[in-house]
């Protein structure tokens, strides 16, 4: 009985917001970023959502910063982050031709080489500009796209996160089923790309891995070098720019050709230097609402290795 009301109050509250979604989606994009400006005001000032959070880290990883410097960047930051939340949502109806024309890829002849060797490949990809958007290089390649992703409570709103990411050929899978999917597909016909957003913070079970990150020793995933090493994916960095508000340019950036003869963690490490790099340059498209280095301060367990 429990079990059924708390799928009905799934299915309520979908029903409730999702009309709304549907018409933030149509606007023109002149209202649409004056209505991100609004949800800004909304959320930066008034809610005031984990800006406690935001702060913490801001100042824990740039401790040369004035505190202006720190607001100005918060600021910036939050804006950010309504721009791209709801670019998500214009996902559920832009055309394909203007995702394309918001989302650039400056090397796409990298690409239709791979796709000329028969080569897969793993994506490595990060909370950083715009990461919602990249599907949109589904359109532009051979490749069968395959996002890697988080389930969300809400099976109702799961599906159409899964609906806006999939609506440019992509295939989702969660990260529960990804390493026996990636398995399966190895021995199928065809050529796949999968992307995997991996700046994250492991839960503490699976912080086998401590290295620095901006600066501050932290548990890291492993997922994306294990898979890479052990399939011979070709592995690339997604570094996504954002070039004015809502459109941006995505380079892919090669970390190795040769994952099964990298050492250990050298793929890891590389994407995070990359990732880094884009921080310093431009912090705000950062997303530091993400408790990232939460376990700075636990003890690292017996059997981890530090680097």
């Amino acid at each position: 009985m429990g079990f059924n009301l708390i799928h009905l109050m799934q299915l309520f509250i979908y029903c409730l917001v999702y009309p709304l979604l549907w018409v933030i989606s149509k606007l023109p994009w002149r209202l649409f970023y004056l209505f991100s400006t609004c949800v800004y005001i909304l959320v930066y000032h008034i809610i005031r959502y984990r800006r406690k959070t935001v702060t913490e880290n801001l100042t824990l990883v740039f401790p040369e910063k004035q505190l202006d410097e720190i607001k100005k960047i918060r600021r910036d930051f939050y804006q950010h982050m309504c721009d791209m939340f709801l670019e998500m949502i214009k996902s559920i109806s832009i055309s394909n031709e203007e995702m394309m024309k918001r989302f650039k890829v400056t090397n796409i002849e990298k690409l239709h080489e791979l796709e000329a060797k028969g080569e897969n490949i793993m994506v490595f990809m990060a909370h950083y500009a715009s990461y919602e958007w990249s599907n949109v290089i589904d359109l532009q390649t051979n490749f069968q796209a395959v996002g890697i992703y988080k389930q969300i409570g809400n099976k109702y709103f799961d599906r159409l996160v899964h609906r806006i990411r999939a609506r440019f050929g992509s295939r989702v899978v969660t990260s529960k089923d990804a390493m026996r999917v990636i398995k399966e597909d190895q021995i199928k016909e065809g050529l796949y790309m999968y992307g995997l957003v991996s700046d994250q913070s492991p839960k503490m079970y699976n912080a086998t891995y401590w290295t620095d990150f901006m600066g501050i020793k932290v548990p890291t995933f492993l997922g994306g070098e294990a898979l890479a090493k052990r399939l011979g994916l070709n592995t690339y960095y997604l570094q996504v720019e954002k070039i004015k508000r809502g459109h941006y340019e995505a380079t892919f950036v090669s970390i190795t050709e040769d994952s099964k003869n990298a050492e250990d963690y050298s793929i890891v490490k590389s994407y995070l230097r990359l990732l880094e790099k884009q921080i310093h340059n431009k912090p705000e498209y950062y997303l530091w609402s993400h408790k990232r280095w939460k376990h700075r301060n636990a003890q690292i367990p017996d059997d981890a290795t530090i680097d």
